[in-house]
């Protein structure tokens, strides 16, 4: 039995309780009452009101209810002309949905009668004729009638309970004039000692239904909640809406999570306000931090889901539901002891959540091992056919994985995410087409698996042999980069190794499109032979520090994204790392380089070709001797200028600033810009370049740019110091996929293992084998008198 958190347990001590009902609660879509969740609403206020709790309640929907009254009688009283010249739009009489674009194309359409009689019906002449101000009329018309329909009803459900209601209409007059608040206060009070509910409702027929304006105390019955509940001195305010609480994102969203407790500093995403009312989430967000602010004797708010027809009983009444637990979202005031208790319970669940999430990651790599030892024991035909049915697949789904990245692109632009992720994050017709070529690339290569590397005699009729197999257990992390599971996929299978996939929120829902259109290729492919376990994806919102301990399950952990993500997981976990922090390639333009034409290509490609890219370029280092015009023209004006004409911002160097190169200054000499930047530098020779590239160089790429006959070319090549060293060539040709390994998990810029682009070959390792004719002991090759002899003989 789970125990009630402690901040939620407070709340059940409140005297006074402000329950407000919005009208996506009170209403239907129709418009009409819902009976039900009315009806539920006012046994529970009954409920909490016998307990000896004081209720005061703030209910919507007054305008909704009386526009159906309205439209009811507008039709009754039309003519049979007016009813046949409004046709098949009888039902948008008195609707919002009939603006003045229909109106004046009624006129024009000779609808006289039409229009005169729903001019009777919204305009007035005492009011401006444009169509919002008719409408705002027309609304306090409907707010009128309502009213008395929908105390009608709470009379009606009250008294099935021996409750007795009052209504009090307000407007924001009543709160800034003094005397009109204090008649207030003693009415309320009154009626509150004498066990009468006061229901109150904005005066919508007096103050026009008019919306926010700048100055305003309430724009819509939440802000008048608020105020409410600060003034009547209220315990805790209770706002009931049609979703369950507040969410991280738009609750229609998938993977939304709701917020068991918002702190004044939390920024969410909001979605689509109610149907009928003027509210929405933004709109309770701001009611219910203006309820709970420093001063204010209202401690504590409670955003519930009217939708549920226990809300008020699960937060007020005396017994706590331990099989449901705790509903909706808490708002405290700040710095108050009961927002302390709620930020510490939230720390406490997180770290229980961390906890679920690595023991699920847990069992997720157990299973992935599992299925890649059936994976090993598979023939390579079988295995290829797995390889060509999750690229057949690719392609054929391609439609609904562009919809999914669509949705995060979106979200992105929505949640201002850094322009370098966002392009790695999109997907296009183009990538996905490329994904499933390198897909087929990897599976046509030979059988990666069983390769003997050594083959040796030990001694007559003992064999050694050294075969290729797969490292295990890959755990692959990646931000924004949902291109990177289908390679890392395919590579693993190739490999025969299982994998455990943890992707960035900013790709969740591409992330989730991809991992099962690739589960179902792979159970289609083997024949149900390999389940879809045997590559798992981690959804939940656990650390990553959490999984960097699973080293007792993982094998290798390969990173995929940002300088500080690849620097974080280095610093933070027991299992080995293969990749790289920083992508710092430079493109050194040597003197004996005399065509500039060309010479700016190369430069212009490594720069512009996919800038946030790891191997682009983004220092140019210039040999001095390029300043000086020859007979194809100047170097580096060539240069330089062809960069400046695509949009790229060179930064000078202590000696390109000397030289007057560039405008701006670098702020430093080692940056992995990822956009339309980058350092431009002059060095005196080759000697020199090469220095600057070991000391302010990652070791990824390098570049040179060289005449075909020089010897600069090679002794480039042999001197420098990275996993990838290029004579003529564009750094962004350090890539799996251009290499002709199908694809790479990523580049690794260590020294063990793998380095360069990592494909099939980086994710294997080796084991021996050794086998003997008949019995073979140690103890026969050894002492004064050997019985056997090593012969060590290569086979």
């Amino acid at each position: 039995m789970s125990k009630e958190p402690e901040s939620r347990k407070a709340l059940r001590n409140a005297r006074r309780v402000l329950i407000k009902a919005g009208t996506s609660v009170v209403a239907n879509d129709d418009g009409r009452p819902s009976l039900t969740r009315l009806g539920a609403i006012c046994e529970q206020i009954a409920e909490i009101h016998r307990q000896g709790i004081e209720v005061i309640m703030v209910s919507s929907g007054a305008t909704g209810m009386g526009k159906r009254l309205m439209r009811k009688h507008g039709r009754m009283n039309m003519t049979m002309a007016e009813v046949a010249s409004f046709g098949d739009n009888l039902h948008q009489l008195g609707a919002e949905g009939i603006d003045a674009h229909t109106q004046r194309a009624r006129s024009l359409s000779g609808d006289k009668s039409a229009r005169k009689f729903f001019d009777q019906v919204v305009h007035s002449n005492e009011r401006p004729h444009t169509f919002h101000d008719s409408k705002k009329t027309y609304d306090s018309a409907c707010a009128a009638a309502g009213q008395f329909e929908m105390m009608n009803l709470y009379n009606a459900l009250f008294s099935q309970m021996e409750e007795s209601a009052a209504q009090i209409l307000l407007t924001e007059g009543d709160f800034r004039d003094e005397e009109h608040l204090n008649h207030l206060h003693y009415s309320i009070e009154r009626l509150l000692s004498a066990g009468v509910i006061p229901i109150i409702n904005e005066n919508d027929a007096v103050s026009a239904n008019r919306g926010y304006t700048e100055g305003d105390l309430f724009s819509d019955n939440d802000s008048l909640a608020a105020i409410c509940a600060r003034s009547f001195a209220c315990d805790l305010l209770i706002l009931l809406t049609d979703v369950d609480g507040v969410f991280d994102r738009p609750p229609s969203v998938s993977g939304a999570k709701l917020l068991p407790f918002y702190s004044q500093t939390q920024s969410v995403g909001i979605g689509e306000k109610s149907k009928h009312g003027r509210g929405g989430m933004e709109s309770k967000i701001s009611a219910a931090q203006s309820a709970v602010e420093p001063g204010s004797r209202c401690r504590a708010c409670m955003v519930l889901s009217g939708i549920d027809l226990d809300a008020i009983r699960s937060v007020t009444s005396k017994e706590y539901d331990s099989a449901v637990g705790p509903r909706g979202t808490l708002f405290a005031t700040p710095g108050s002891e009961l927002e302390k208790l709620a930020l510490k319970e939230i720390k406490d669940s997180e770290s229980t959540v961390a906890q679920s999430v690595s023991d699920v990651a847990h069992q997720m790599a157990t299973a992935a091992r599992d299925q890649a030892r059936k994976l090993q024991t598979l023939p390579h035909l079988e295995r290829k056919a797995i390889l060509y049915a999750v690229a057949d697949t690719l392609e054929a789904e391609k439609e609904g994985l562009l919809a999914a990245n669509k949705i995060d692109l979106d979200n992105a632009e929505r949640d201002g995410t850094e322009l370098q992720l966002v392009r790695r994050l999109k997907l296009t017709d183009a990538k996905l087409a490329t994904l499933s070529s390198g897909i087929r690339q990897i599976a046509d290569q030979p059988d990666p698996l069983g390769v003997v590397k050594a083959n040796r005699e030990l001694a007559d009729g003992l064999i050694l042999s050294q075969i290729t197999v797969p490292i295990g257990v890959l755990m692959i992390i990646f931000e924004s980069r949902p291109d990177s599971m289908p390679q890392i996929s395919a590579l693993a299978l190739a490999s025969g190794n299982g994998l455990l996939l943890k992707g960035g929120k900013e790709a969740a829902h591409s992330n989730e499109a991809i991992h099962k259109v690739i589960g179902d290729a792979i159970e289609k492919g083997s024949g149900g032979k390999i389940t879809r376990e045997i590559i798992a994806l981690v959804t939940s919102r656990g650390q990553v520090a959490d999984m960097l301990k699973l080293d007792d399950v993982v094998d290798l952990v390969i990173p995929r994204g940002s300088n500080a993500l690849v620097s974080y997981i280095k610093a933070n976990t027991r299992i080995p790392v293969l990749g790289h922090a920083d992508g710092v390639c430079h493109v050194y333009v040597d003197k004996s380089a005399k065509d500039s034409a060309l010479a700016s290509k190369l430069v212009v490609d490594a720069k512009t070709d996919y800038p946030s890219a790891c191997n682009a370029m983004e220092t140019l280092l210039l040999h001095k001797d390029t300043l000086e015009a020859n007979a194809n023209g100047n170097i580096v004006m060539s240069v330089l200028m062809s960069l400046r004409a695509v949009g790229v911002k060179c930064l000078g160097g202590p000696n390109a600033m000397q030289a007057g190169l560039c405008d701006v200054a670098a702020k430093e000499m080692k940056c992995e810009y990822g956009d339309l930047r980058c350092l431009v530098e002059i060095v005196d020779n080759m000697d020199e370049a090469i220095d600057w590239i070991h000391k302010y160089g990652s070791g990824h790429t390098e570049s040179i740019v060289c005449a075909e006959d020089s010897d600069a070319g090679e002794e480039f090549l042999q001197r420098v110091d990275a996993a990838c060293v290029f004579k003529n060539a564009s750094t962004r040709f350090a890539d799996g996929f251009r290499f002709g390994l199908g694809a790479e998990v990523g580049i690794s810029t260590g020294r063990i293992h793998a380095r360069g682009p990592v494909g099939v070959e980086g994710l294997l390792t080796v084991k021996w084998q050794l086998r003997s004719s008949g019995i073979n002991t140690v103890t026969e090759y050894g002492g004064d008198n050997p019985q056997k002899v090593y012969t060590h003989k290569e086979l």
